[in-house]
């Protein structure tokens, strides 16, 4: 559980994970690869923000409406999944930007995902990524966010718990053999003197 000890040294709370807007599945876990759908901003309670980045939403603004998605995209790792620590690697983010047309501050805007997958998984949370603008989103909404991540299965995980577990086993040293006892030298005969 170290990645949900990481999430309450940050202050985060994650939220349920959001129903699927139409006849879709939120993720599709496929041997170690977990894709999951697009998602964007908005909290349990909140008005749905609606708008274009470049004249309704400023970098700083649309940066921090990319991070709400990045934390709605771990409520669904973490509904999928069961176990945060399950996640062994973000692969891939694809960020797209509701935005003008002349607008180029995409990679600014979707740092604010990956700036919080980094934070929450470390190392783990590196990937690729491409940030792309769009003339449009689903209901109007200014980021959407798709991800695809690479995942441990749960035996795998419980074995390499244990094996962290266990102490060092001492290496096995082979019983010295006794030495050699250096073999017996054979007394000269002793030669008598003529007289």
């Amino acid at each position: 559980m170290k990645t949900e000890l990481r999430l309450k040294e940050l202050g985060i709370e994650l939220a349920e994970a959001t129903s699927p807007m139409a006849n879709y599945v939120n993720a599709v876990h496929t041997g170690n690869l977990l894709f999951l759908a697009g998602k964007g901003p908005g909290l349990p309670g909140k008005p749905l923000p609606v708008g274009k980045v470049g004249r309704d939403f400023s970098i700083e603004q649309g940066y921090r409406l990319a991070r709400e998605t990045g934390l709605n995209l771990i409520s669904v790792m973490k509904a999928e999944l069961g176990d945060l620590d399950r996640v062994t690697r973000i692969v891939k983010v694809l960020g797209m930007v509701n935005a003008t047309s002349e607008y180029g501050h995409q990679p600014e805007i979707i740092n604010g995902c990956s700036d919080l997958f980094v934070e929450v998984f470390g190392d783990r949370g590196r990937h690729a990524r491409s940030a792309v603008g769009v003339g449009s989103l689903p209901r109007g909404i200014p980021v959407e966010i798709e991800v695809i991540v690479e995942v441990a299965d749960n035996a795998a995980l419980r074995a390499a718990a244990a094996a962290a577990a266990k102490p060092a086993a001492k290496p096995k040293v082979a019983p010295k053999a006794a030495p050699k006892a250096a073999p017996k030298a054979k007394p000269k005969p002793v030669k008598k003197k003529k007289r």
